[in-house]
Formats: structure tokens, C-alpha cells, sequence
């Protein structure tokens, strides 16, 4: 992808979602207000969020925290399994396991969810055109999370398998002309008190 200006991506999964994932928990709107403090220096350009409620959701509430930063709904960046692999390209030992976890996606995901994957590449990463960067905050899923990772560290395309990022956590893609992709924040979690951050451990084992 060219372009003439850098562009820095912020990605964030969206904050705990409701059992009935209609909205956010108390601790997913504490988790989204607290992060749009931690952005307020960003000079964002956009805020973009998958149209699923508890996206939507925590990208208003971020936006609530900054200065007049235009909100975006994109299907693109909504919740689908961004690409699905044949058995022979996942390693062996992980295979049956990964195979496994895909098989209740359904017909339209596995229709379209790399349609929206490839969109997503094309809206959101790369340089710019300009003289300017651009600063730019999706609100999103895990999976699209992963393959925007997976994209800029260039791994093959089932690598968005097994990436997990917590809730609210804040990751930082830099696309710079002429050079290759570089992932300056991961998963950072420091806006939070440690009751709000969620890590797929069990609650004793937070870190």
C-alpha cells in the first residue's frame, strides 16, 4: 500500500459486554470512559466501531471523553471470522484443536467474513496520502483485532488464531511510507485498575 504520510491505527476491543451482549456491564462502561481519558492527547481523526451494540457502545463512550472526534459505523470493522483455513496450512500438533473452534461458523461468515477482512485492510492500514498523518481508533472485535495484527507483523493468515486481546485494551499500528508495518503498543491495559482488566487468567492470577 503507498502513501505519503504515516498512519497510526489505535485498536481496541470493545469493553465487557452484557451477558446478552445488548450493551456494556457497569465494569465495560468504566473500562471505555477510562480509555477515552488515556486517548484524549491523541489528536484522532476519526473514531470507527462495528455496528454490534456493545462496539457501538464503547465508542460513544470513549468519544464522550475527547474533542469533537467524528464517529464512523463500519461494517468492516464488525465481528466476523476474518479468514478460515484448510487443515494442511495449521500446524499438526494444533490442527483438529483450531478446526474444531471454526466449525459453528456459519455459511454467511464463511461468505463474507473475508470480504469484510479484505475491507478492513484496505480502510484501515497502510500510509496516507497527504502531507499530514492521520491518527484514526477502531472499536472492535477480537478476531479483527487479531488480523490486523496478524497483517502487520506479516504471518501467515490463520495467525489470527489464538491472538486474544482483553477488553478495552489499547493496541498501536504504525504504517510509515516506505517502511514496513511496526506495532508500537500490544494489548496495554495501564489505563485500568487491576479490577478492570481482563486477561484469561483466573481472577487470582491477574498480572
Amino acid at each position: 500500500m503507498t502513501g505519503t504520510a504515516t498512519r497510526y491505527l489505535c485498536l481496541v476491543r470493545h469493553g465487557e459486554a452484557s451477558p446478552d451482549e445488548s450493551g456494556l456491564t457497569e465494569a465495560g462502561r468504566r473500562q471505555a470512559t477510562l480509555l477515552g481519558q488515556r486517548l484524549r492527547n491523541i489528536p484522532l481523526d476519526a473514531v470507527h466501531h462495528g455496528p454490534l451494540p456493545r462496539a457501538e457502545h464503547t465508542a460513544r463512550l470513549i468519544a464522550d471523553q475527547l474533542d469533537n472526534v467524528p464517529l464512523r459505523v463500519s461494517h468492516a470493522a464488525g465481528d466476523y471470522v476474518p479468514y478460515l483455513p484448510e487443515k494442511d496450512e495449521l500446524p499438526a500438533e494444533s490442527a483438529d484443536f483450531h478446526l474444531r473452534f471454526l466449525a459453528g461458523a456459519t455459511d454467511e461468515e464463511r461468505n463474507h467474513g473475508p470480504v469484510l477482512a479484505r475491507q478492513a485492510l484496505d480502510l484501515f492500514t497502510g500510509p496516507v496520502d497527504g502531507d499530514e498523518d492521520r491518527y484514526e481508533l477502531v472499536v472492535t472485535h477480537n478476531f479483527l483485532v487479531a488480523w490486523l495484527v496478524r497483517d502487520a507483523m506479516h504471518a501467515p493468515k490463520w495467525r489470527w488464531l489464538g491472538l486474544n486481546h482483553c477488553n478495552a485494551a489499547l493496541t498501536v499500528i504504525r504504517y510509515a511510507p516506505g517502511r514496513p508495518a511496526s506495532i508500537l503498543v500490544s494489548n496495554d491495559m495501564r489505563h485500568l485498575p487491576v479490577e478492570l482488566r481482563w486477561t484469561g487468567f483466573p481472577p487470582e492470577l491477574h498480572i
